[in-house]
């Protein structure tokens, strides 16, 4: 595409180089300004991603490119491929990984929410465990209302391990607040260990279940992996060496993804109990 004055002083206003456009028609024939152009979208480019990397808290994973899609014995790979897409997003639809510990549904969460912030999204990925305390432990209706609203801003929220703790009729209406400010508004991912049948466990006596699970399937796409423990195989050393499972580290100062909690791992708060 050839490259015009137009074009630039259009770059120029997307940039908001107001000192250059000041003085555009003096600038608009050097040879310069398109590579200055050039070199602050690229780095814009960078720090954004950067910010975003960072913001959503990722940690570290195994890229799907060394996913073993013959171990589960039950797994959509096109139905992954589809999330992978990210046109689940463009349709505000949600997502739901379910099947039991190791079968990998916290690695294609993290991928997918990985492909999410190099397409150019805000993405948060926490566990339903931290999140969850995080919210039943803020003091006050103000600092409930600003954490609340760090989980309701971001186009992805990704959270993982839903099912694994049993939580308070409290945690359980924090979750319901979170689903029901992204209804058909914003994208949410989960991954869990329970069929929705079970969540009753999960949120015992609490009144927003049915309502909870309703918003989340709502235009959802659900995918059921099945197979045994793929980390428990690593453990007893049948699989390939843990040094040379390509580990992708996008995030500084976070934790290991390995044994299946990784960074979200957090004490657990009031109401909150081992459902296993």
């Amino acid at each position: 595409m050839t490259t015009t004055p137009d074009t630039l002083m259009q770059r120029a206003k997307a940039l908001k180089l107001y000192g250059l456009l000041a003085h555009w028609e003096q600038i608009a024939h050097t040879d310069w300004i398109e590579p200055l152009i050039l070199w602050e979208e690229q780095e814009r480019a960078h720090r954004g991603l950067q910010r975003r990397l960072k913001s959503a808290r990722l940690g570290r994973f195994k890229p799907l490119t060394d996913f073993d899609w013959q171990w589960p014995s039950r797994c959509d790979q096109q139905a992954v491929e589809d999330l992978m897409s990210l046109s689940f997003l463009e349709e505000t639809a949600n997502a739901v990984l379910v099947g039991p510990n190791g079968v990998g549904k916290s690695t294609i969460a993290r991928n997918i929410a990985h492909q999410a912030v190099l397409a150019g999204h805000t993405v948060r990925f926490t566990s339903a465990g931290q999140m969850l305390n995080e919210l039943a432990a803020q003091d006050g209706d103000n600092a409930l209302r600003r954490r609340l609203a760090l989980y309701a801003r971001p186009r992805l929220l990704a959270i993982d391990e839903l099912g694994y703790l049993s939580y308070s009729n409290r945690h359980a209406d924090l979750l319901f607040e979170i689903i029901s400010r992204r209804y058909e508004e914003k994208s949410t991912l989960i991954t869990t260990n329970r069929p929705f049948s079970e969540w009753n466990e999960v949120f015992p006596n609490a009144a927003c279940v049915v309502s909870l699970v309703d918003r989340l399937v709502h235009n959802a796409e659900i995918v059921q992996i099945e197979g045994e423990s793929y980390r428990l195989l690593e453990a007893v050393g049948v699989a390939f060496d843990g040094d040379d499972l390509g580990m992708v580290d996008q995030a500084v100062d976070e934790g290991d993804d390995a044994g299946g909690v990784g960074e979200d791992l957090v004490p657990l708060g009031e109401g909150a109990v081992r459902s296993d």
